[in-house]
């Protein structure tokens, strides 16, 4: 830990971001689930991230991500909170309610509780999304760090997530909807 409230690795990713996003011209926002807030903190724990960051929702629970994302019942019913089709919804959701140039969305199950055997803890499902890009282009992926504990799952998750704002990241794409 240093003086600021996070980890350095975290810290140090997230002024990448906004360097690079801010010289880029290009605002970002967030939708959490399993990280709580973590990436918008470390985000805004950079003095000058006004300029990039738009702000962030976390959504813990399937009712706010179907009422403030407009993620719809009908794929959290079919494909659960922690898949593809809901962290797209929940990217897309972001840019459709903000001025934000690129989103990330991250839903995962952090535990000690909460995973199954098709979905174990660990388990933590991005996506991202692009105004300029096509909603019908999914760009997702799932990720499956271990029963590391919670801490490390929300931060090895939040790196992620992190990586994903950088302008012209890119991630492996899943059209399905499931994990």
């Amino acid at each position: 830990m240093t003086d600021d409230n996070l980890p350095e690795p975290l810290l140090a990713l997230a002024r990448r971001v906004i360097e690079e996003n801010r010289a880029a011209g290009l605002r970002v926002a967030t939708a959490e689930s399993c990280t709580g807030g973590l990436v918008t903190a470390a985000l805004t724990e950079i003095a000058g991230c006004s300029d990039v960051v738009e702000g962030g929702f976390t959504s813990y629970s399937n009712a706010f991500k179907t009422q403030h994302l407009g993620v719809s019942e009908d794929v959290l019913e079919t494909f659960g909170a922690v898949s593809v089709a809901t962290a797209w919804a929940m990217a897309q959701g972001v840019l459709h309610r903000t001025r934000a140039d690129v989103a990330v969305a991250v839903t995962g199950i952090a535990g000690p509780g909460g995973g199954s055997e098709r979905k174990p803890v660990g388990t933590v499902v991005f996506a991202r999304a692009s105004r300029d890009g096509d909603p019908e282009d999914v760009t997702a992926d799932l990720r499956e760090f271990g029963d590391i504990g919670r801490a490390a799952i929300r931060r090895q998750a939040a790196l992620c997530a992190l990586e994903l704002l950088l302008p012209g990241a890119t991630m492996a794409s899943d059209e399905d909807g499931e994990p």
